[in-house]
């Protein structure tokens, strides 16, 4: 192979925003509408920046129709002014040059989100257009850019990136456009994507993007949060502040009613890093810095068994951890291991371990800290990678938690041995559900099967096709024995109305033999050790009676998978059998036979009835009402419940999960005032789909 075929020539250096423009997925992360979120962040980001430097306290955010956003903010404004080494006023080397910004330790921010000074730029690069306002010194300043490029609009109208466009020649000229109040200071970004860079399917995502306004909101306290969403048919205006801070935002995240909690932890502490730091002549010197760190932590341990853990370093949240969240796990282990050490004979630990998912078990955590110049991994910081403070983090939290654990007061005092005694239970669950899952597997005819003996088995091996139908009571069982299909349909009688896993703990639901039965049979555990793929049937059924009591045991064992069980829900495995309320027999004319209808309700019957009436036909009297499954013989059961041409079967679908744990909680939960309320005004919910 030859090897003047590759030489310097085929080098090529990319500058200024051209590099942005080449490789966009380095600096946002990808071109579809993750990154053009990204992009809106990086706006939003500097607005905050203000904010939490106490410089105004509303940011304002428009979705317009035309596909562009408007950002503004009542900070002191970009620059405007000239910087004397390059010759440029603030706004276009804040928004043409990369790594230009006031955040790398001039003293204008003791901690931002923005640390790159990239975000401003790599946003107007990947742009069609984008505008600034700047009010400063009394006045309004704007200057507008084509893809990165300093220029004019010629506008006939509304603003749009079609527009003619002159580019500057020979110098920038920051506009003067306007008059403001001498102390009226702030920045108005608006900016249209780049159609060349995004994809066709990119848009701005108004969910997201609320989602990411109500969180900040939660963590700057101070501050109001102004959303204005034009893309739709109707405008929605929504406003987001929180003064109640992280203690509000752990609330709105806890998927659990709390056991433990909450408990808030602050503290702060100091590390040093050797950091370059450019003198008068503009030279890089490496220098000794000492960092000040604000580490604000809230836990709550709820009901359940899901953890939920968000951290974030000056507002901006890291999604994959970092030191920070390092430093939280290993002060929560090493502290709660501690303690439950010294009590582990009044807990009766026993021999076993109590492992970190014990602990996380139920938890709901924030961790935020505050850091002037944080290094993250990567310009998309989903990582914080500073290592000086994972130490003070875990600090600040095994001290919070060693103070709450030596507390006199009665409450602490109650909660720190409900907290323990949670922990134990979750490790003993574990080990039992894990003892159990070992007994779960499908047995074939030469082996000893640990299945309940009450599980009348189906004689498929194969999981796709095969059907548990669990029915209402013994007599039902026997009718059902008759009527299924024993290659493929397995039956599991329950006694009554089970458990309510709701108010119950995990440890009572494993205890409680109907609940250990059905998790048993499925065969995939429950909670944390839930795996779908070894689930032993392809449908589970919930077959009752048509009445009250049959309605609360669906609601009973729906609140069972809903807490337990929940990827079976969420992959569309669980359904309701539709048993018929009524039996109606149409007379023959002659000899010939009349036909059967089935009725499913009340209004169906009386619409049936009146269809029979107005054809001249005439039923056999007494219509035949179901009290219940065992009122049916086996061939009335197969045609209308069980056959798979024949019968209706009601998917339980859970589109919300947390709209579903709401509604769960409210039915079935320990608060009886709002369950009142609702079946009182029976709001937004149909009673008789309360059970699907």
């Amino acid at each position: 192979m030859a090897t003047n075929d590759y030489s310097a020539r085929h080098l090529t250096v990319l500058e200024g925003l051209e590099a942005v423009r080449k490789r966009p997925g380095m600096y946002i992360g990808s071109t579809d509408s993750r990154g053009l979120m990204h992009c809106l962040w990086e706006v939003i980001d500097n607005c905050v920046d203000e904010a939490v430097a106490g410089h105004g306290s509303d940011i304002s955010v428009v979705l317009h129709p035309d596909n562009s956003v408007s950002v503004s903010d009542q900070g002191r404004g970009v620059p405007i002014d000239i910087e004397p080494r390059t010759g440029l006023t603030g706004v276009e080397l804040v928004f043409t040059k990369l790594h230009a910004g006031g955040k790398f330790g001039a003293g204008s921010y003791a901690a931002s989100g923005g640390l790159h000074g990239v975000g401003a730029s790599v946003v107007n690069a990947l742009s069609e257009r984008l505008d600034v306002e700047v009010d400063r010194d009394g006045k309004t300043w704007a200057m507008s850019f084509h893809r990165g490029e300093p220029g004019q609009f010629a506008d006939q109208g509304d603003p749009s990136p079609t527009s003619l466009f002159t580019p500057f020649v020979e110098k920038s000229v920051l506009r003067e456009v306007g008059k403001v109040g001498k102390n009226v200071t702030g920045t108005r970004v608006r900016f249209w994507p780049d159609p060349q860079i995004f994809g066709a399917g990119a848009s701005f995502a108004s969910t997201e993007l609320t989602d990411r306004a109500r969180q900040t909101a939660f963590l700057v306290p101070e501050l109001s949060i102004h959303l204005d969403d034009h893309t739709g048919d109707q405008p929605q205006q929504t406003t987001f502040s929180a003064a109640g801070g992280l203690a509000d935002f752990l609330s709105f995240l806890a998927p659990d009613p709390a056991v433990v909690g909450p408990w808030h932890f602050s503290g702060q502490g100091e590390f040093e890093e050797t950091v370059p730091v450019l003198d008068d002549t503009g030279k890089l010197l490496s220098q000794d810095v000492v960092r000040s760190v604000q580490v604000d932590v809230v836990v709550q341990w709820g009901t359940g068994y899901d953890t939920v853990s968000k951290s974030f370093v000056n507002i901006i949240q890291t999604p994959k951890g970092g030191t920070h969240q390092q430093g939280f796990d290993a002060g929560l282990v090493k502290t709660l291991r501690a303690e439950i050490d010294k009590n582990a004979r009044k807990l009766k630990v026993g021999k076993d371990k109590v492992e970190k998912d014990d602990m996380t078990a139920g938890l709901t955590a924030i961790i935020a800290v505050r850091v002037p110049e944080p290094q993250f991994e990567g310009q998309t910081k989903e990582v914080l990678g500073t290592p000086g403070i994972k130490s003070i983090v875990q600090k600040v939290v095994s001290e919070g938690l060693a103070a709450k654990f030596a507390s006199g007061k009665r409450e602490d005092k109650a909660f720190s041995s409900l907290l323990q005694e949670k922990i134990v239970a979750e490790m003993k669950t574990r080990i039992s559900a894990r003892t159990l899952k070992e007994t779960q597997r499908r047995k074939n005819a030469l082996e000893s099967s640990t299945l309940p003996t009450k599980l009348v088995d189906c004689r498929s091996k194969e999981t796709e096709g095969s059907e548990l139908f669990i029915v209402e009571g013994d007599s039902a069982l026997g009718t059902a024995k008759l009527a299924r299909d024993s290659e493929h349909q397995a039956l599991l009688p329950i006694r009554g109305k089970i458990l309510n896993t709701q108010k119950a703990s995990l440890q009572d639901m494993l205890d409680n033999a109907e609940c250990a039965a059905i998790i048993q049979v499925i065969g995939a555990g429950s909670g944390r050790t839930f795996e779908l793929g070894q689930a032993r049937y392809g449908k589970i059924i919930i077959m009752s009676d048509a009445d009250v009591d049959g309605a609360h045991i669906r609601t009973l064992l729906l609140t069972l998978f809903f807490r337990y069980m929940k990827p079976l829900v969420e992959a569309g495995r669980v359904y309701a059998a539709v048993p018929p309320l009524h039996r109606v027999v149409v007379n023959g004319r002659g000899k010939a036979p009349g036909d059967i209808v089935y009725t499913y309700s009340e209004d169906e019957l009386t619409a049936v009835l009146k269809d029979l009436k107005a054809s001249g036909k005439t039923y056999r009297e007494p219509i035949q009402r179901y009290k219940g499954l065992g009122e049916m013989d086996a061939d009335q059961l197969a045609e209308t419940t069980m056959n798979r041409e024949g019968r209706t079967l009601r998917r339980v679908r859970v589109g919300d999960a947390e709209e579903a744990s709401r509604v769960f909680e409210l039915l079935m939960g320990n608060e009886v005032a709002p369950r009142k309320e609702f079946i009182v005004s029976g709001p937004g919910l149909a009673r008789e789909r309360i059970d699907v």
